[in-house]
């Protein structure tokens, strides 16, 4: 259970619904209210079906790789640490979208998919999360489960983009701000143990 824990705790950080719906606020502003609640929707659709297709098809990722989990492991710590620094400074850490993504967002019908869903709410950094789990918690019915976790996460960062209004009014700059970096102070602290079991595993010197 505190796996399961850890984990949703890790991947709803990391997704950080308050942070995309910043990004939403702004590629949708010139849509009418029944617009945005489509791009809402076909987001967490999005986010749903890219959470399922890496947590059934990660470990093959890694197979085919030859990617330890160990090596995986001590490398998803230190992206972590970064992107927990990044909210800590109240810097979104999806916001590193390029200027063509930006541009293909403005040209494209709706930006629900590309580059709300990927990369901007599923980076490297969720990918890694949902791979290291499904290596912590290898059998079939914990698959099912985190399954379940990332289906539910889905399902909440859909909610808040389709009241992103109202949420943006009640919560201001200010409150988005502080959520972020109280997100980003527990994300660095579940990155740097997982640093650590990474680099214990990969050099068990050091435990020693």
């Amino acid at each position: 259970m505190r796996d399961y824990i850890t984990y949703a705790v890790t991947l709803v950080t990391i997704t950080n619904p308050f942070g995309t719906m910043a990004f939403f606020a702004g590629f949708v502003s010139d849509r009418s209210d029944a617009q945005k609640k489509v791009i809402a929707r076909q987001t967490g659709l999005a986010v749903a079906i890219i959470i399922v297709v890496v947590t059934w098809a990660g470990a093959g990722i890694l197979a085919f790789f030859g990617i330890v989990p160990a090596g995986l492991q001590a490398a998803g710590g230190i992206i972590l640490i970064l992107m927990g620094l990044s909210m800590l400074n109240s810097e979104t850490p999806k916001s590193k979208t390029t200027k063509k993504e930006r541009e293909a967002a403005d040209e494209k019908e709706s930006p629900g998919v590309v580059p709300l869903a990927l990369p901007i709410t599923i980076g490297p950094g969720a990918m890694t999360t949902i791979i290291l789990g499904t290596q912590t918690l290898p059998n079939v019915r914990d698959r099912f489960a985190l399954t379940a976790i990332g289906l539910s996460i889905a399902f909440v960062i859909w909610l808040t983009l389709h009241f992103s209004t109202a949420l943006t009014q009640v919560l201001g700059r200010t409150g988005i701000g502080v959520v972020t970096r109280i997100g980003g102070l527990l994300l660095i602290a579940i990155a740097f143990q997982m640093l650590a079991q990474g680099l214990g595993s990969l050099l068990p010197g050091l435990a020693g």
